[in-house]
């Protein structure tokens, strides 16, 4: 499958959807898809795509349409950060926060512990 064909397949998808979730993720891979056709690729980079693309067997009919796009969304995901170090937008944001939030919970903590214990005494 062309990278072509798979973003007028998501296209079509995305017509019939009515589910907010289901949308996202067509959305999410079309997105990836409009993005990856944009970008200057050497013929074997593309065939490396078309071929994965391929592998996920986009156009079968599975029963619950939306988990089985959202897997498939996060292998592509995966293939293309491993083959080609590319990452989503926001994903070092969302790391950051992450870590941000654990580091300044832990640390706010042990700060307020040693407030409340100068105060005590």
């Amino acid at each position: 499958m062309t990278i072509i064909e798979a973003s007028s397949f998501f296209e079509k998808l995305l017509k019939e959807a009515n589910n907010k979730r289901e949308i996202r993720v067509y959305k999410s891979f079309n997105t990836i898809l409009l993005n990856l056709r944009n970008r200057d690729l050497t013929e074997d980079e593309l065939m490396s795509i078309e071929t994965e693309l391929k592998k996920l067997d986009l156009k079968s009919n599975p029963e619950n349409k939306r988990k089985y796009f959202s897997k498939k969304l996060s292998a592509f995901k995966a293939y293309l950060k491993e083959e080609f170090s590319l990452i989503t937008e926001g994903y070092y944001t969302v790391l950051g926060m992450s870590l941000g939030m654990c580091f300044g919970v832990a640390i706010g903590t042990s700060f307020g512990c040693l407030a409340l214990q100068l105060v005590l005494l």
